[in-house]
């Protein structure tokens, strides 16, 4: 089964200079090579700066393939990133992410310098809601243990009782053995949960900009066009969305599910380069790719990946006082399955 984590043994390629060009059979599927010549030198001079610094770059499974598999000393959803943040111990962590998996990395590591390529690479839930939000659902509904999607500020995480992922989702709700929570901020993850866990949901209006674009006619389009199409959906999709897929999960459990299955046709219903990433490593499975970008992800580059290990930007910071709170259900979160 294909982990979340490049082992040590990929990583040592990252080690040696004149192996580059064997980086790029990682990606030949996906990356023309006219491109590659474009990303060697920076990949070189990535490699060089993490050797250096003692740096791991953490990369979600939405970067593009060049960060993804050529740079990257760990890859995976959100609930990996965070537990290798954990785990790491490296001097420097760079995540190639968005900001608040920047942030979660930084609570977990306070004594490290925790830097992200881009300021402005953050994501439509986290700014939906506000720790004062927070605050005002709670007065509404006392004694109502409050699960944080990891998809948030430290602000917000700071007024929660356990964080969550879309990987975890279930374990974390069931962990509470109650009857009702508030789950925030996405609606459409709580909702999808909710039918799992028969739990009762107050909920948020947040949605993620990428997956709430998704329509059950897209995945019906798909199938009409694509006979023997399998179709693996996001739990940040509408409730009608994942009725209609053949499997929902977070997109550890989707790469997980094609390298077990071996589908001969898939379609990923989520951001455009998870498709890329595992079309790489498996060019004889066909993907139908509905594209759905999302623009902070993007952000993220090889160059200011590099000018991030070079110029140290741009390091996190949270005030310690918030820090302190918002850690704790993250570290609720981790204690529940090692």
């Amino acid at each position: 089964m294909q982990t979340e984590l490049l082992t040590r043994k990929d990583a040592k390629v990252h080690d040696h200079a004149p192996a580059i060009d064997k980086l790029y059979d990682r990606i030949r599927h996906v990356v023309p090579e006219i491109e590659w010549h474009l990303f060697k030198d920076d990949i070189r001079e990535i490699l060089r700066l993490k050797k250096e610094r003692n740096a791991i770059i953490l990369a979600h499974n939405y970067m593009t393939p060049e960060i993804f598999h050529c740079v990257s000393d760990f890859v995976g959803d959100s609930l990996a990133l965070a537990r290798q943040a954990e785990a790491t111990e490296a001097d420097i962590i760079v995540m190639c992410g968005v900001h608040f998996m920047a942030e979660t990395a930084k609570l977990l590591n306070p004594q490290k310098t925790v830097l992200i390529p881009d300021l402005n690479a953050g994501c439509s839930l986290a700014e939906s809601i506000t720790g004062e939000d927070v605050r005002k659902l709670k007065a509404a509904n006392p004694g109502v243990p409050v699960v944080t999607y990891i998809n948030t500020t430290a602000g917000v995480k700071a007024e929660t009782d356990i964080c969550c992922t879309s990987g975890n989702a279930v374990e974390v709700v069931e962990s509470l053995g109650v009857d009702k929570v508030i789950m925030i901020p996405d609606e459409y993850l709580a909702r999808n949960i909710a039918k799992k866990t028969n739990v009762e949901m107050i909920t948020w209006p947040g949605r993620c900009e990428v997956h709430e674009q998704f329509t059950r006619q897209d995945l019906q389009d798909i199938r009409t066009n694509n006979e023997d199409v399998v179709i693996l959906a996001h739990p940040e999709c509408p409730p009608d969305v994942l009725d209609e897929a053949d499997f929902a999960g977070s997109t550890s459990a989707m790469l997980n599910y094609v390298e077990d299955k071996r589908p001969n046709t898939v379609a990923l219903i989520t951001e455009c380069s998870m498709s890329d990433n595992i079309a790489a490593r498996h060019p004889e499975i066909a993907f139908v790719r509905p594209c759905n970008l999302c623009p902070h992800m993007k952000r993220i580059s090889l160059k200011n990946i590099r000018t991030a290990l070079e110029d140290n930007l741009f390091e996190v910071v949270i005030d310690p006082t918030l820090a302190e709170k918002a850690r704790r259900p993250v570290d609720r979160m981790l204690a529940l399955k090692k």
